[in-house]
């Protein structure tokens, strides 16, 4: 069974693995190598760790194994990522219901997200809105948005 729960400092170095193999075998195919090892070495246990201290990172996770991991930082999804034996069985979704739950106990009433070529599809299916286009040199990316008022 897959529980979501605060993530503590002690999960920062085993999220950044998480992190850095997802982002290895998960992104690979749509980004260049220089682009991944950037993105690679901006998830470090240091950094990692800064970002529970500052914002409201969640992991899911199965008895001790740590499945995924997402963040909240204000009205802006991050670092939404799952383990590869984990994808496509519901992780990514449960995370993402427990942002947006913590979003609207906050008071947010739309959610946007950063998305990377690789994740575009799963924040659609999630009912997220194609808003723009994020470059940065040779990176591409998406930002999404989701209205979170009552229908």
């Amino acid at each position: 069974m897959t529980t979501i729960r605060p993530a503590r400092l002690t999960d920062a170095s085993a999220l950044a693995a998480l992190i850095r193999d997802t982002v290895a075998v998960s992104n690979a195919p749509d980004y260049p190598p220089a682009i991944l090892q950037r993105v690679l070495d901006s998830f470090t246990p240091e950094t990692v760790a800064g970002q529970i201290t500052r914002r409201r990172v969640f992991v899911a996770e199965a008895g001790e194994a740590l499945l995924g991991t997402a963040s909240l930082d204000g009205d802006l999804v991050r670092a939404v990522f799952v383990a590869v034996a984990g994808q496509g069985a519901g992780v990514g979704r449960l995370l993402m219901a427990r942002i947006e739950q913590e979003a609207r106990a906050a008071g947010v009433a739309r959610l946007r997200v950063p998305a990377s070529l690789t994740a575009l599809g799963f924040y659609q299916r999630l009912g997220y809105r194609l808003i723009g286009e994020l470059r940065d040199g040779e990176e591409r990316g998406w930002w999404l948005e989701r209205d979170l008022s009552p229908p």
